[in-house]
């Protein structure tokens, strides 16, 4: 049944995606696709509740590198911790590595929009009017990219918050669970990925992401126009800005 839910998401988004589907009826696919792919998220964790086997917690690294690594990174960072999941960032001779924990179902949602968005991303940035050169010009995109990167986790984290709040108003949830709440079913998830976590690296410190350049909201106004949930575009180049 999850895997239906997940398809189901995949084909809305390809219907959302293709250049011929009208703006506001690619932005009703979009908002079911992120709805759906939120929920997904729900049933996973309930099931695991009463079937450890089918969504253990585990781990992944991503590497990073330029063009944009560092835009990548808070793309990738900002998509895993909306989905629950928890970050950690090292350094690597060919770029930055992004450590991400969680339960496999985030970790494979993490992936599938990471995927979309960087394409989605390039090929957006790919048709704005750039109004600087040289450095600026650089600096202009940068931001732009962290803006767009911001409008779209802040979507992606608003339909998860939507769909734990709705899981939570559903009493007939908990027997999903084993009689468990969805909240104490998410709340225990994110005490085993937090313990993931500093069993893997007990000496840790936080980062910030800096921008120069004027793009910032030209960036974030594009990002919330983006397609959230597909996995259709991983076959294909994510453009200017790689992966």
């Amino acid at each position: 049944m999850q895997d239906d839910l997940l398809d189901r998401v995949r084909k809305l988004l390809s219907k959302a995606e293709d250049e011929g589907c009208p703006p506001a009826e690619a932005e009703a696919l979009t908002a079911k696709a992120a709805e759906l792919m939120a929920r997904y998220g729900i049933d996973r964790a309930l099931l695991g509740a009463l079937r450890p086997e089918t969504d253990g917690p585990a781990d992944r690294v991503f590497t990073l590198g330029n063009p944009w690594g560092d835009v990548k990174r808070h793309l990738l960072a900002g998509l895993a911790t909306a989905l629950r999941c928890q970050c950690v960032q090292t350094r690597h001779e060919t770029g930055t590595r992004l450590h991400i924990f969680g339960y496999r179902s985030d970790l494979q949602r993490a992936d599938i929009l990471f995927t979309s968005l960087l394409v989605q991303m390039a090929r957006a940035l790919a048709g704005q009017p750039v109004p600087a050169y040289g450095g600026a010009a650089r600096a202009w995109r940068r931001s732009w990219m962290l803006g767009y990167c911001s409008a779209v986790v802040a979507r992606v984290r608003a339909a998860e918050e939507a769909a734990a709040a709705s899981a939570a108003s559903g009493a007939d949830r908990a027997a999903d669970a084993g009689g468990r709440s969805a909240a104490l079913v998410l709340a225990d998830r994110s005490l085993v990925v937090r313990r993931q976590v500093t069993a893997a690296y007990p000496r840790l410190r936080k980062t910030r992401v800096t921008y120069s350049g004027s793009g910032y909201g030209d960036g974030y106004r594009e990002g919330q126009r983006a397609d959230i949930g597909g996995a259709k575009l991983r076959s294909r180049s994510a453009g200017a800005i790689g992966r």
